[in-house]
């Protein structure tokens, strides 16, 4: 419950009642599906595209060569 006030007048009823006035705020939880799990968020699968791969490999081994002759 976030917040109640109380509201009297003739405005509600006219036996002085007195009308409560509540806001709330509700928290659901999240409903996994059948089968779902934290774990298949990711792809582990290997990658499809390996020239990519092999393309990263070799320019990150000679970024790494370089770094040697950078520090001279």
């Amino acid at each position: 419950m976030e917040d109640v006030r109380t509201r009297r007048g003739d405005f509600i009823a006219p036996h002085h009642h007195h009308l409560v006035v509540a806001k709330m705020k509700l928290k659901l939880k999240k409903q996994l599906t059948t089968g779902e799990t934290e774990l298949r968020r990711f792809s582990t699968a290997f990658p499809q595209h390996t020239d990519k791969l092999n393309e990263f490999k070799i320019d990150f081994n000679n970024r790494v060569q370089v770094l040697p002759d950078l520090l001279k």
